[in-house]
Formats: structure tokens, sequence, C-alpha cells
């Protein structure tokens, strides 16, 4: 069998291991927005972690949320479809060999997809996940967003701890 034939071959397990991510991400994304309000708040450990059905119109940890314009999802929306697609190709260019940084890909593609859904059904990101110490807050996110890190820094791994020879990562 051809590289190609293999890689052909072997299409359905990243697309189908994305898209139960996805599912994943959308389920929890779900259940929140069907039992919380938005901006209604549900301490699990208190001091430290709570549920909190929060809308994010912007980027990453609220990055343009306040900037009342369409164009802010419409723009964040394209971004995902064009980074979903280079990733498509990143992941179609490495050898079957680099498995952490195919991983990586197919994971960062999960997320980003996940959260281009609540755009394009919503116009913005449902978040919920959020840990705090005292009146010191992390930014809440979501599962997409939990797959985009994890994905970034198996990349990032990948890069700096394990390189590969020969390979353009």
């Amino acid at each position: 069998m051809t590289e190609r034939g293999r890689f052909n071959a072997l299409l359905p397990v990243p697309i189908a291991i994305a898209g139960l991510l996805v599912f994943a991400d959308q389920v929890t994304k779900w259940i929140v927005e069907a039992k919380m309000a938005i901006g209604e708040r549900i301490d699990i450990i208190p001091g430290f972690f709570s549920l909190a059905h929060i809308k994010n119109r912007g980027a990453a940890f609220g990055f343009l949320n306040d900037v009342d314009s369409q164009w802010i999802s419409v723009g964040f929306a394209v971004l995902a479809i064009v980074a979903t697609c280079v990733l498509t190709l990143l992941y179609r260019s490495t050898p079957k060999s680099d498995l952490v940084s195919r991983v990586a890909f197919v994971i960062i593609g999960a997320g980003a997809i996940g959260n281009l859904v609540d755009r394009v059904r919503l116009g913005a990101v449902t978040d919920f996940l959020l840990f705090y110490v005292g009146q010191f807050y992390w930014p809440a996110f979501n599962v997409a967003d939990s797959l985009i890190t994890v994905g970034v820094c198996l990349l990032g791994y990948r890069i700096l701890v394990n390189p590969l020879p020969d390979s353009p990562l």
C-alpha cells in the first residue's frame, strides 16, 4: 500500500476522534445551557472551583468580549475555519511516526470546531469552568478551550523536549 493509501485508510480515525471530542464539548455546554441561567454560578469546591454559565463573544480570557459588534463573532468563526484547514494540512504533511504532533493537531482542531459550533449556533461561546482562589479568578473556559490548551502543550513538548530529526516542527 502506498503512503497516500495508508493515510486515506487511517483518515476516519482522526475524524472519529475529533468528532467524539466535539460531541463531548457540545454535550457539556448543552447541559450547562439547559440547567443554568446565564450568570448563574454553582460552587463545587468552595474557594476554588465553580460551574458558571457565561457567554463569551470575544476570544480567550474574554478578550474583546465587551465589544458590541456582530463582526467579532464572524471574525472568530472565520479564524476557526482557517485554523481548522491549516491544522488539517499540517496533519496530512506530518509523518506517521510523529504521533504526538498528529494527536495535537486533531485535539486542537476539535477544540476549534467545538467553539466554532457555538459561534454559529449562539453568536458566542459558552464557558462554564471557573477556577479561583480568594479574589483571584482564572477566566472561565470550556472543554474546547481545554482541548486547544492540551494540544498546544503537546506541540510545545514535541518541539522543545522531544524534537524529531528531519521534522518541520
